[in-house]
């Protein structure tokens, strides 16, 4: 259901665009229609002038539990992935204008590397970053494998993205992956503030900022490229299909 995730543009926040999950009876566990209507959110955001800033929330206590696991199931079992979860990741990883995130609570698989993504992220004191990817047989995505060692260093990304351990908000704004820790109360009202205030910065000025900041692209959407070609054979693979339905019987 599109309805999964809310698209919003706030008469109160001019020039600030909201991508809300909405699914918060399945820890917003994001689905190939969910991914689809993000990314066509972030592709509009690209070229209209009236959106200065993305900003990404979960619901209360859980910004994303990460991907349907019945998603990845179905492809396990012979179906068809589709190019959804690709397609939101380029877009992602290309945005032309600031993104911002808010965290409350958990953040799980690509509930945790989207951040790497973000311009600024403010997380909740309780929030929990962890990716268990090895754990479900599956590899690292959204060239997390590239960006979380550049910014937290071997140790902290191969204990976060290979070990599956979890990282605390603390520990999460030490290792770089967020920019802020507050109360669960003042993570909406932080993080969008922060994309009000962006918003209305000089947007050329800005621009150029983030892209001398954030560098050149190509290795990283070149490792997007080459982590999907693993992640989708890990999904074929016997351990995956049993570590998946060992998860679907929990």
């Amino acid at each position: 259901m599109t309805d999964h995730v809310l698209v919003e543009r706030p008469e109160a926040l001019p020039g600030v665009q909201v991508i809300r999950f909405n699914r918060p009876e399945k820890k917003n566990a994001i689905t190939r229609e969910m991914y689809a209507k993000m990314t066509k959110a972030l592709t509009v955001a690209g070229t209209d002038p009236a959106v200065r800033a993305t900003a990404f929330l979960g619901s209360e206590g859980c910004f994303s539990a990460g991907n349907d696991m019945a998603d990845f199931l179905a492809f396990a079992m012979g179906g068809t992935m589709g190019t959804e979860v690709l397609d939101f990741l380029l877009a992602l990883a290309g945005a032309k204008k600031p993104v911002v995130s808010g965290v409350d609570g958990l953040a799980i698989g690509i509930g945790t590397t989207i951040h790497l993504h973000c311009d600024l992220t403010v997380a909740s004191a309780r929030s929990v970053f962890k990716t268990p990817f090895v754990d479900l047989a599956l590899v690292p995505e959204a060239a997390s494998s590239l960006i979380a060692p550049r910014i937290m260093g071997h140790q902290r990304a191969f204990g976060l993205l290979a070990a599956g351990e979890p990282l605390a908000a603390t520990d999460a704004l030490q290792a770089g992956l967020i920019w802020k820790v507050v109360g669960p109360e003042a993570v909406e009202e932080e993080t969008l503030s922060l994309a009000a205030r962006l918003a209305r910065k000089p947007p050329e000025a800005l621009r150029i900022a983030r892209d001398l900041i954030r560098g050149d692209r190509s290795d990283v959407l070149a490792r997007i490229d080459e982590e999907a070609q693993h992640f989708a054979a890990q999904l074929k693979s016997a351990e995956a299909r049993a570590a998946f339905e060992a998860f679907m019987r929990r």
